[in-house]
């Protein structure tokens, strides 16, 4: 297939967004893509939405895990292509339309010329926005058939020049969660506060303190707050209730699990103190984004035989990835692929992927491939 039909799939991916968890209408269309390449399983409702095209060579070997998004975001287009998003205030403004190209350019590459050995799975996961869609993939059983020796994906970066292919060994990019604290006291007469409990100073007191917690940690840390909401606009009622929002990031996966425990832990004692009842709400949680030393030493191999401009990042990205959880759970890499210096920024209502990087991205897989799997 020539490259025009796969800029025509992209184009198309791009007017028709779906967001995370509603991704039917997309899996349908990458379906449809692969009928025609053969693969030697298809698998899908894999996780929801998901689908995994299995591409096996003749003699035993390694597997290896190629992964896309199918999802979108839930936010209005403003740039004018001329495919421009169809669907009001759904857009693919990260660049997951331009993800699912590159893999199906691999899987034209694998239907062409198999594997000699092993097997390739290409994966399209739902959710990869919301932190939710790879703990989806894990949990079902039909991963099992395709739990990867190495599991690799790319990112387009905005902000870096074209093609240019941005990495680090170790953590690339951190872990987060969102985490929402619901305080529970009891409403009273304004006129007296005393007869009832107000988490106002509780949360004040979570608002100084949270935030400081990082210290502690001798890797990056972070905590931000998001969100504050405090009784209602009753001015004759203190407040019976109160809820602090607050995302928490960290470069290593140890540490983020031990800050979360830190600040459910300060919550609980400052609740206690206020004769408080507490509750903790998680969402979108990432796990960090770990490359493994071997995946990451094929995977610049081929980078460097293609005669690509490398940049090794000192410091990780502060954004999270699901595919974080893939590298917890496997060898894996993931890397960046500059998308311009004055390409709109992810999530910016004027982004549009560009489309150049679809052969580059094509390249590199095949490459890691070929290298693996031969």
């Amino acid at each position: 297939m020539s490259s025009s039909s796969l800029l025509d799939l992209r184009q198309t991916l791009h007017q028709n967004p779906e967001i995370a968890g509603e991704e039917s209408a997309t899996a349908e269309k990458i379906l449809a893509f692969f009928a025609k390449l053969n693969p030697d399983q298809t698998i899908t409702n894999l996780g929801g939405t998901g689908l995994a095209f299995i591409f096996k060579g003749k003699n035993p070997g390694k597997r290896s895990l190629f992964r896309a998004e199918l999802d979108a975001l839930p936010i209005q287009e403003t740039g004018d292509p001329s495919y421009k998003s169809q669907i009001t205030d759904k857009a693919h403004l990260c660049g997951h339309d331009g993800h699912m190209t590159i893999i199906c350019g691999l899987g034209e590459k694998l239907a062409e010329q198999r594997p000699t050995s092993g097997e390739v799975v290409l994966l399209f996961q739902p959710a990869e926005e919301t932190g939710e869609g790879a703990r989806w993939i894990l949990d079902d059983l039909q991963f099992q058939q395709i739990k990867p020796d190495f599991a690799f994906a790319l990112h387009n970066l905005p902000g870096f020049p074209l093609h240019q292919v941005v990495t680090r060994k170790g953590t690339f990019a951190a872990g987060s969660t969102g985490l929402t604290i619901s305080l529970i006291g009891k409403t009273s007469h304004a006129a007296h506060p005393d007869a009832g409990l107000n988490p106002a100073q509780a949360i004040a007191e979570l608002i100084q303190d949270l935030p400081m917690l990082p210290e502690k940690l001798k890797n990056f840390a972070l905590v931000t707050i998001i969100h504050a909401e405090i009784g209602s606009l009753t001015f004759g009622t203190s407040a019976g209730k109160g809820s602090l929002s607050l995302t928490i990031r960290a470069f290593d996966q140890a540490d983020l699990e031990s800050l979360i425990e830190m600040i459910t832990s300060e919550a609980k004692k400052i609740a206690l103190a206020e004769k408080l009842s507490c509750e903790f709400r998680f969402v979108e949680s990432f796990a960090v984004s770990k490359n493994n030393s071997d995946a990451a030493e094929i995977a610049e191999d081929v980078i460097k035989n293609l005669g690509l401009d490398i940049m090794i990042k000192p410091e990780p990205f502060r954004w999270s990835e699901d595919f974080g959880l893939f590298s917890q759970s496997c060898p894996s890499y993931l890397f960046g692929l500059g998308a311009g210096e004055n390409c709109p920024q992810l999530h910016e209502p004027t982004y549009d992927f560009p489309d150049q990087l679809i052969v580059t991205g094509v390249n590199v897989f095949e490459g890691i491939v070929r290298a693996i799997n031969g």
